[in-house]
């Protein structure tokens, strides 16, 4: 049976979406072809269809990844003013809810230890996904008027990284929670935007 590019197009999609949850809960190195494949409700045997090698599809997963980050980002923020979005931003991205995720949300936490082994391939992946999430930070903090807001962006960032890894890593959940709490409130009022809700 012959199927059409867009019917190919959300076979790749729905390919990359399970490769994502399956590295943010295994890692890269552990995910397999035939357990992505079979997730995706599909055979071994189509892979080559989408993919030219392992290697490749997680190079792309890792593009999908940020794409449905930056999907959160808008949902985050669309519709308010840029401290408030921006505040909103923080709130999730250092929530419990965002910390117990293990399928889904930011790709950073999960893949920096493992990024210098990967491809090249993957490694610009990570970087053009990092670079564009540090320039949506830059573009809010211009809009409220940061005085550097491409260096306060890329501090942010990295706190809100930082932070959330920590929060992870601590098995005692009241330790956990206040790693959360203590750099979301640090970082709204660093940033101005202690009073966004």
């Amino acid at each position: 049976m012959r199927y059409d590019g867009e019917h190919k197009a959300r076979t790749r999609e729905r390919v990359l979406k399970e490769a994502a949850k399956a590295i943010r809960a295994q890692g890269p190195h552990r995910v397999g072809v035939a357990e992505v494949m079979a997730k995706a409700g599909l055979t071994h045997g189509g892979f080559y269809a989408h993919f030219p090698s392992k290697d490749a599809l997680v190079a792309a997963s890792i593009g999908q990844m940020f794409k449905e980050g930056a999907g959160r980002f808008l949902a985050e923020t669309d519709g308010f003013t840029p401290a408030e979005g921006l505040g909103r931003y923080v709130d999730f991205y250092l929530s419990a809810r965002h910390r117990d995720s293990r399928g889904a949300g930011c790709p950073l936490p999960y893949l920096s230890a493992d990024i210098p082994r990967l491809s090249g391939e993957a490694r610009e992946a990570f970087a053009a996904g990092v670079e564009s999430l540090r320039a949506r930070l830059a573009a809010h903090l211009a809009l409220i008027g940061r005085p550097d807001p491409d260096g306060e962006a890329g501090s942010m960032l990295a706190e809100l990284v930082g932070a959330l890894s920590l929060a992870r890593a601590d098995a005692d959940p009241v330790r956990s929670d206040a790693i959360l709490t203590r750099s979301r409130s640090a970082l709204k009022t660093r940033f101005g935007l202690e009073t966004a809700q």
